[in-house]
């Protein structure tokens, strides 16, 4: 397997400087498959940073943008994999993921000794049982989905949450540095991974169901809630979540970048994983009540600010209206 040049610190974990503008010169080929909102722009970083990308999706935009960016479009999964040294699996869920690596062929594709890098979100024991299919098929594998959203796919800033062996992290960091600006080594074992990404997600989606409980308070109280949010904004209740959702609530902008339904599935494994360990989870089951009611509600494939309207419609409230009214 080529050997690749890398720049700056060799570290396995730490901050990396952001690569995806700075050609790395190596002829790794990297296989890609699911080639959508983040796996895209990843995708399109890895071209730019000098690796022989071969793709997969089954939307022929998302080829044809590959292609703009100097990858090659394959037309199977299995020929997205063909000789790689690195596969990216960046699709919606473990099923996906399982049935592009055995039921398509693209594992069997690989050869000896190759490094999955899987990075959907999916249950910790599927991605155990993942890596030991793997495994028995001489290959390696990554179990390392990523945080950031699309705006960080796009600006090549994803944080990436990995475990797995050291010879697949030797293999995956050069491609790593070209669209991320951290990657956490949280442990030697397919599984734990996907538990600190699931962790991270069940956080995620029930801030976003609170700012808009928040939201939808306030506003029924007679506050502007262009003012309860810079408030809050500056004020002890704020979250990271709150300042990047709640203006576009206001504002009516509910233009997707990620969706009611990803957010659904993420909490569903939450809560099925506390089932398994009997861990309480009360907080993240109700926020997972919201998104059932927002996806119930037929909003399934809409931007996930969208849980907005479980709250305006039992409130009889319009906030982005409220927002737009002269104030007295």
């Amino acid at each position: 397997m080529t050997r690749i040049a890398l720049s700056g610190s060799k570290k396995p974990s730490m901050d990396l400087p952001n690569t995806s503008s700075t050609a790395i010169q190596t002829q790794q080929r990297v296989g890609f498959i699911g080639l959508g909102a983040m796996g895209g722009p990843i995708a399109r970083h890895l071209c730019a940073a000098g690796f022989h990308v071969s793709g997969y999706d089954v939307k022929p935009e998302a080829l044809q943008r590959l292609l703009e960016a100097g990858g090659h479009a394959t037309e199977t999964a299995a020929g997205a994999a063909t000789n790689a040294d690195l596969l990216v699996v960046m699709v919606v869920n473990g099923e996906q993921a399982e049935t592009v690596l055995f039921g398509q062929g693209s594992a069997a594709a690989m050869p000896a000794g190759a490094t999955v890098i899987l990075s959907s979100t999916l249950p910790p024991a599927q991605a155990e049982a993942i890596a030991a299919r793997l495994e028995a098929m001489g290959l390696l594998m990554l179990d390392a989905p990523v945080s950031g959203g699309v705006t960080g796919a796009e600006a090549g800033t994803l944080t990436v949450i990995a475990s797995g062996p050291n010879a697949a992290f030797e293999v995956a960091e050069a491609a790593f540095r070209a669209f991320s600006s951290r990657v956490y080594r949280v442990g030697h074992r397919a599984g734990q991974g996907s538990t600190v990404k699931l962790v991270n997600q069940l956080l995620t989606a029930t801030h976003i169901a609170l700012t808009a409980e928040a939201l939808a308070l306030g506003t029924r109280a007679g506050v502007d809630p262009a003012l309860l949010c810079e408030v809050v904004s500056n004020s002890a209740g704020r979250s990271f979540q709150f300042e990047k959702r709640a203006p576009r609530m206001i504002a009516g902008d509910h233009t997707p970048q990620s969706r009611v339904d990803i957010f659904l599935k993420d909490l569903s494994i939450a809560l099925e994983t506390a089932g398994t360990l009997k861990a309480p989870v009360p907080i993240a089951s109700a926020a997972h009540q919201v998104f059932t009611m927002a996806a119930a509600a037929g909003l399934g494939q809409s931007s996930d600010t969208e849980v907005l309207r479980v709250y305006e419609a039992f409130g009889a409230l319009d906030i982005a209206d409220a927002a737009r009214r002269p104030k007295v």
